[in-house]
């Protein structure tokens, strides 16, 4: 008896070495099994200080925390500094901040990734949705009430027999969907108070209309596309926050109005792009964006935009290829919207492709420059073996490897079939190669196959010496399907908040 108080005490005091900041977990190598042991479903931050996303988290995270342990919740958020505890960011293969992970039942093999928002309301909803069941009973008419005031988005679904064949549809498109609370009653009173008088589906919102009634055959697939076309507001603007809901959901079709929040014509011109969003709605997504935010600037420089040509508008799709369409008109107005967009989904658009003027000095130094305009009758010279950097201006490691690029370009400046170049994706695009992330190197050889080839060496100038000499070969890999995933345009650079432009 002696010995297995000795243990208990042994652990109790092990438990209370983990530290709380603002009641979220502070996580070590050493802590680690022991905080799961503890606290069998742990949602843990992977940050850096440095990070402007991982501070911008911070305060909702531990208002999360907070929100979680007031009601007595036995999950619990934790949070380890990737910097300091960098084999224990490695084992869990943590390559960005902050990345968010889900340890559910003490087991850590194989944590879930979060996939939610980053507001506290977000965080909670999705581990509830984790934890708990996937559909609420609701008995009473508090209890309905509460469950909207609680939520930016609820769903309930009215069901007189529970076990009916809708009710169980529901109940499985429930538990496809993580980030919303879904409900179910048979209750007259709710009934009533909401005026519902039949079996349906309610998605009950804080924007908007303010609820939406499903009409259609009840079943999962069906159900899924009522709440994902409904559960953003027509107009949604682009923050850390948000991001997440724009580029995880459904809807890959985004058209974005770039406008300063402190224009005297702000609201007249968010009214008309709102209206112009009833037309499109489930089809595309529509995006707010401040001009005048900081934070903000990268976006308007992908879209080849500065703050003095705004308001503007433009359209991307993220399907198979990260497509950009331009209005011919700059006029923000409903009916121009909608025509833009009705052209869009008819597929009557040609993408826009932004080029640089072609520099009078392009050829004259060792590393020619490319811009849109000459860039196809360079690299698809038959004559010529061209190897391309495409790079951004404030990308880290850009930079890190220009005096290199440069020394390849001295090296091979008077051969006569290889040419070293460079092109600043962000102000330049082509057909034939889309650029994911920064630096991109490409080889094209010479022939009339217009090939591309990848290199995956070493950058270093030996690496890319072998590989020209080699024809493509020594580090080099065909050209793979570029993925369309949330990381597009990522320099690869940790240490920067300007690596991410989509976060």
């Amino acid at each position: 008896m002696l010995k297995l108080l000795l243990l208990c005490t042994l652990a109790v005091a092990s438990r209370a070495e983990i530290a709380e900041e603002e009641d979220v977990l502070v996580l070590k190598k050493s802590n680690f099994d022991e905080a799961l042991a503890a606290h069998p479903n742990l949602l843990v931050e992977f940050y850096a200080p440095w990070c402007g996303h991982c501070k911008a988290l911070a305060p909702e995270y531990a208002k999360a925390a907070g929100m979680l342990k007031a009601e007595g919740s036995a999950v619990r958020l934790g949070k380890v500094d990737a910097t300091e505890e960098t084999e224990l960011a490695q084992d869990y293969g943590v390559r960005g901040y902050p990345t968010i992970k889900f340890y559910k039942g003490g087991e850590k093999e194989s944590p879930k990734e979060y996939s939610a928002g980053r507001q506290a309301e977000d965080i909670v909803s999705w581990l509830k949705k984790r934890t708990g069941p996937a559909v609420t009973t609701l008995s009473a008419v508090t209890e309905a009430e509460s469950l909207i005031a609680d939520s930016e988005v609820a769903v309930i679904g009215f069901f007189k027999d529970l076990n009916s064949d809708g009710a169980k549809a529901y109940e499985k498109a429930a538990e496809a969907i993580d980030d919303i609370p879904f409900a179910i009653t048979s209750d007259d009173a709710i009934y009533s108070k909401f005026e519902v008088s039949k079996d349906s589906v309610v998605l009950f919102k804080k924007f908007d209309e303010g609820r939406n009634t499903f009409d259609g055959e009840l079943t999962k697939e069906k159900l899924l596309a009522f709440v994902k076309g409904n559960q953003l507001p027509l107009v949604i603007e682009f923050t850390e926050q948000t991001a997440p809901k724009i580029f995880g959901g459904d809807i890959k079709s985004h058209i974005l109005m770039f406008l300063p929040k402190a224009a005297s014509d702000f609201q007249a011109k968010m009214d008309q792009f709102k209206k112009a969003a009833e037309g499109f709605k489930g089809q595309i997504l529509f995006i707010f964006i401040d001009s005048d935010v900081d934070d903000n600037q990268r976006i308007l420089e992908f879209f080849g935009l500065k703050k003095e040509e705004c308001p503007a508008i433009r359209l991307i799709t993220l399907e198979d290829e990260m497509t950009k369409y331009k209005p011919e008109s700059d006029a923000i107005t409903a009916e121009s919207i909608t025509a833009f967009c009705t052209l869009f989904t008819e597929g009557k658009l040609k993408p826009h492709l932004m080029s640089q003027d072609i520099p009078e000095d392009w050829d004259k130094t060792p590393v020619k420059v490319l811009v849109g305009k000459n860039f196809e009758e360079v690299v698809f010279d038959s004559s010529k073996n061209v190897f391309v950097e495409f790079y951004a201006p404030w990308c880290g490691h850009c930079k890190q490897l220009t005096p290199i690029w440069e020394k390849l370009g001295e090296k091979y400046k008077d051969s006569a079939d290889v040419i070293v170049a460079k092109m600043d994706s962000t102000a330049n695009e082509i057909e034939a190669v889309k650029v994911h992330s920064f630096p991109t190197l490409k080889f094209f050889p010479a022939g009339d196959e217009r090939k591309v080839i990848d290199y995956n060496g070493e950058r270093t100038l030996e690496g890319f010496t072998k590989f020209l000499e080699s024809g493509g070969k020594e580090g080099g890999a065909p050209a793979a399907d570029d993925e369309d995933d949330l990381d597009l345009l990522q320099c690869e650079d940790l240490e920067a908040d300007c690596c991410h432009l989509f976060f």
